[in-house]
């Protein structure tokens, strides 16, 4: 304790940056995560239901699912729809702009944790640098004093801990968040090929013409 409290007090210029990140990251993770939280939805039970509807042409029973289900699979679902009704030649690319918007919703702030889980070890190995030094200097003023040398070589590892640290949590949640990011995607594409699926079978049916017999 009596280290860490040294190091505070004469390497806080240094530490300061860290401190500053290690803030930046617990406020992303905890905003996304009840973003994530908020956005979370059974996939498994949405998509029979909006099946059931379309294979209906009920389309106004699709729109009250996509407003019952809420969140951002709400948002893209009301879209899908309002695509297959108004434009349905270009629903393919209509929808994949809809479904971009609500991954870009779902990724902001990420970069953040990106950012700093690639530079927090450098501003902590850039804290050690700066403690040796100043050890060294100490050292040249006032003579070889073993203490001094391990007072100030672990001073100064505190600080490649500190950012070491907020690094893996930064890395860690960057990751998570990205593998959960991929997942909403994965699904905003299933649901398009659920509309796609009725355009087509659509397309089938009108593009079949009666035969008639003549005598």
């Amino acid at each position: 304790m009596d280290l860490l409290l040294h190091s505070i007090k004469l390497d806080w210029p240094v530490l300061t940056p860290i401190a500053i990140c290690s803030i930046l990251v617990v406020a992303v993770v905890i905003k996304k995560i009840y973003l994530f939280s908020k956005n979370k939805r059974d996939i498994n039970r949405l998509i029979p239901r909006l099946q059931r509807a379309l294979a209906k042409k009920d389309f106004k029973e699709a729109q009250e699912i996509a407003t019952d289900c809420g969140g951002v699979y709400g948002i893209v679902i009301r879209e899908g729809v309002r695509i297959f009704t108004e434009q349905r030649e270009g629903f393919s690319r209509s929808f994949d702009i809809a479904a971009e918007l609500a991954i870009r919703k779902l990724e902001r702030f990420l970069t953040i944790l990106g950012t700093i889980g690639g530079v927090a070890p450098f501003l902590g190995l850039f804290g050690t640098v700066v403690r040796i030094l100043y050890t060294f200097q100490d050292l040249a003023v006032q003579g070889n004093q073993s203490a001094a040398v391990a007072m100030g070589i672990g001073s100064a590892l505190i600080a490649t801990a500190f950012g070491l640290g907020v690094a893996i949590v930064a890395v860690i949640f960057y990751n998570s968040f990205q593998s959960i990011v991929k997942r909403y995607e994965e699904n905003f594409q299933l649901i398009k090929l659920l509309f796609l699926s009725f355009a087509d079978s659509e397309e089938n049916e009108t593009s079949v013409a009666p035969k008639y017999i003549k005598d």
